[in-house]
């Protein structure tokens, strides 16, 4: 049975219905887990059938001036266009709950005192994804170096909250499917009962599978019609209790990119990889079998409205990971085609802008997402870095770690650069960074202090 999807539009908030609160998950997938989502979904629905000629795929062209993008359905005939055959990459990834937090919380718009605190709270949340630690507790870790009110650490510990996965940093479940429930149009049917049901009633709730007549207990304690209880809990029961089990699972191995991107003619143009992903339609044998009064009418008029969900959960799917990747290429393209000196800084704020979202949903949209571009298959991610700035305009930090590798690489084996004497070159270069900054980066790098790096030469 196919679990309710939701509806995500690209408009500045989330907007859900019950019968498409789960389409977030369907929008983090990469590729070869959207392919299996798809197999599972056809092998369950009979109203849901493949596309056999691909002809009949509508093509959808974006309106864009100096970007052409066209979807790809097949492998490209260009043989220097590789396709998802020829570019299979072994990977070694595994992304634990507190690396995919500090990640947004280093790219989100916050002072460096609340990223600070920030870092805290992360620090104190387990891998369920809850917030173990209390405010008094990560006020006492902050005490040494950044004394903080109580008030400022719940400030920031709400923003944290707003992080890929919903409900994340939660201290109970209530809390925490509370947070799910906040991401929700306020107009959603049955959305102020849930609110009730999460806050008062949720471990009655919770125990309904193993005594039945707990949830008939519920119904006469909210007393509200049958409709407004039932929205009410499709709308718990789609949300996740244990938001961080999401994160920290063992990721694949084998990378497809989702999409293509090569300059042809000066001009960039970008393909949605959908060689390997089933296209989808509605069985019209079945569709027209309904309204003939039997056994299984009901059951088929559910199978239909899951099947159009999911086919325009899909649609929409593809069309918002185009336009993300239309306006990467679009402000990344000296990268593209120079290398990682070149990588301009950008933050989950200038995508969100660009296409009309809230920027937790630039974070979950290009969660393991790979792009195959002139420069290899690289991760969606890593086109995102923070600002530094210079005497010509602000410098990504992917940008500044790449000239420290350059400097180091070119150094004297013998006399190998310390973290001063970078500083100072890059400073000579217009570059405003601390030493502090360039040790950091270095170690981020894995490149040895300069007396480890003399002394392994010597030996």
């Amino acid at each position: 049975m196919l679990k309710p999807l939701l509806q995500l539009k690209l408009s500045q908030q989330l907007k859900m219905t019950p019968q498409l609160q789960q389409a977030l998950r369907l929008l983090q997938l990469p590729i070869l887990a959207l392919e299996a989502y798809i197999l599972e979904a056809l092998d369950e629905n009979v109203m849901l059938e493949k596309v056999e000629d691909l002809d009949e795929i509508d093509v959808i062209e974006p309106d864009w001036t100096d970007i052409q993008t066209t979807k790809v359905s097949d492998k490209p005939t260009d043989p220097k266009f590789q396709g998802p055959d020829d570019n299979q990459h072994l990977l070694p990834l595994q992304e634990t709950l507190t690396d995919h937090l500090l990640w947004q919380l280093n790219l989100s718009d916050l002072s460096s005192r609340a990223k600070t605190i920030g870092q805290v709270v992360i620090g104190g949340i387990n891998e369920n994804g809850y917030l173990e630690d209390d405010t008094e507790t990560i006020q006492s870790t902050l005490a040494a170096d950044l004394p903080s009110s109580i008030d400022e650490i719940e400030e920031v510990i709400k923003l944290v909250q707003q992080f890929d996965p919903a409900g994340i940093g939660a201290r109970s479940p209530s809390e925490c499917i509370s947070l799910q429930l906040d991401q929700l149009d306020p107009s959603t049917p049955g959305l102020s009962l849930a609110r009730t049901v999460a806050y008062k009633h949720l471990e009655l709730y919770a125990n309904h599978k193993r005594q039945p007549k707990t949830l008939k207990t519920l119904r006469r304690l909210l007393q509200v019609s049958d409709e407004d209880f039932k929205n009410a809990l499709l709308l718990v029961k789609n949300c996740n209790p244990y938001p961080g089990a999401s994160i920290n699972v063992p990721t694949a191995e084998y990378v497809v990119p989702d999409v293509y991107v090569q300059e042809k003619n000066g001009s960039w143009v970008i393909k949605i990889n959908n060689s390997i992903v089933s296209q989808l339609r509605i069985n019209q044998i079945y569709a027209k079998a309904l309204g003939r009064k039997g056994e299984y009418d009901e059951k088929l008029s559910t199978q239909l409205i899951e099947a159009k969900w999911l086919i325009r959960s899909l649609k929409e799917r593809e069309e918002t990971l185009r336009k993300v990747a239309i306006t990467i290429v679009d402000r990344q393209k000296e990268f593209l085609r120079h290398g990682e000196e070149h990588m301009r800084p950008m933050v989950f704020r200038d995508i969100a802008e660009a296409i009309g979202v809230v920027e937790s949903t630039v974070s979950r949209i290009i969660k393991d997402k790979y792009m195959n571009t002139p420069r290899g298959t690289v991760p969606f991610r890593s086109f995102f870095s923070s600002h530094l700035s210079s005497d010509d305009g602000e410098k990504s930090s992917t940008a500044v770690k790449a000239k420290i590798r350059k400097l180091i690489s070119a150094e004297n084996p013998m006399k190998p650069l310390s973290d001063e004497k970078v500083t100072k070159s890059l400073s000579a270069n217009g570059i405003k960074i601390s030493r502090r900054a360039v040790a950091k980066y270095r170690k981020e790098m894995k490149i040895a202090s300069s007396s480890q790096r003399k002394h392994s030469k010597m030996v």
